[in-house]
């Protein structure tokens, strides 16, 4: 199981990536696309960098919209791989 960061350790790794929030013990990426088949395309995306690392987000697609919520469950909040993974997620056009 993964350690959970502390609160500083959050703050450091969140100036790390653009356009991530964080909401309670979550990273949450909302990404809005011009239709739905960009929007799959984009969640067809996210499995290869997911599956190299054995972490998985919590995906919710809205026709042209994606969120994207990254936690640990297994830790009950957010670790290291959290942001490992939205780093990957973030160079994803």
């Amino acid at each position: 199981m993964s350690n959970l960061l502390t609160e500083i350790e959050i703050q450091e790794q969140a100036k790390l990536i653009n356009g991530w929030t964080i909401e309670l013990d979550k990273l949450i990426l909302i990404r809005k696309f011009n239709d739905f088949i960009q929007a799959i395309d984009f969640v067809n995306k996210l499995v290869e960098p997911s599956e190299a690392i054995e972490h998985h987000p919590d995906i919710e697609i809205s026709y042209n919209r994606v969120r994207i919520c990254l936690t640990t469950h297994d830790a009950g909040g957010l670790t290291q791989k959290d942001f490992d993974l939205a780093r990957s997620i973030s160079k994803i056009s």
